[in-house]
């Protein structure tokens, strides 16, 4: 099992859960962060982080694209290790739908 990051967290991309991670497995794209899956150990802390409950078990029904997409841009955008403040219209996105079609930016962010 590892977690991933979900389409609730693009545009809202809150770090608090970079913050808590043990093994440092957050990777940052321009506009939302992903889970390195062979890197996560499964712990969970990050899960109840995320303001926007955006981080999900992989064994929850449904997120194999997901699985997916954090193993690809993982492997492609710079390690996060620190929390950075949320964007200012972080709220706006929160729980807006199929954000993954219409606001997702596979640019890579800035990293440390």
């Amino acid at each position: 099992m590892t977690y991933v990051v979900t389409d609730n967290c693009i545009r809202c991309k809150y770090t608090d859960c970079v913050e808590v991670c043990p093994v440092d497995c957050f990777y940052e794209g321009e506009n939302m962060l992903v889970i390195h899956p062979d890197e996560c150990i499964d712990c969970g802390v990050c899960e109840p982080e995320c303001p926007a409950e955006a981080i999900k078990p992989d064994t929850e029904p449904g997120l194999d694209k997901w699985l997916a997409l954090n193993a690809e841009y993982a492997a492609q955008w710079p390690n996060l290790t620190s929390r950075r403040d949320a964007p200012a219209d972080a709220k706006d996105f929160d729980g807006m739908e199929d954000k993954l079609k219409s606001l997702f930016s596979p640019k890579p962010g800035k990293g440390d």
